[in-house]
């Protein structure tokens, strides 16, 4: 089973989420992907097993991925501050993988319905929906 955890900016919820999936499930492999090096080096730092970074290794990580775990601006073009090409978008949208998306009311995507939460609070739901997606 692959995962592929994408984030942009600084990789913190990137990296909260590969470290959470890498403590629950030791031994999947987890392959992040930063829309920044920052972002990139970060979610390393998380236990990732191996990283990339750009619109590229995006477009080709997601064409083998089972899961892929990240904000919801990882589908919206020129989100995440315009980290997010519609190429990107697209290439996540179009994949065949099961897709975890973190709703984080940012980046002019509010989404109606979804709980006031905290990003611990958010990142521990998606947690449990990748856990019920391995079971």
């Amino acid at each position: 089973m692959k995962i592929i955890v994408i984030d942009g900016q600084g990789g913190n919820i990137g990296r909260q989420m590969v470290k959470s999936i890498r403590e629950r499930f030791p031994d999947v492999y987890i392959r992040a992907i930063g829309t920044n090096s920052i972002a990139t080096g970060n979610m390393l730092k998380g236990g990732a097993d191996e990283a990339a970074t750009g619109e590229n290794a995006l477009i080709v990580a997601c064409k083998a991925a089972d899961i892929i775990v990240g904000p919801i601006g990882i589908i919206v073009p020129d989100a995440l501050l315009g980290e997010v090409s519609p190429a990107m978008a697209k290439a996540v949208g179009e994949s065949a993988a099961k897709k975890v998306l973190i709703p984080m009311n940012k980046c002019d995507v509010l989404i109606p319905g979804v709980e006031d939460k905290s990003t611990g609070e958010l990142l521990n739901d998606a947690l449990k929906m990748i856990s019920a997606i391995m079971d």
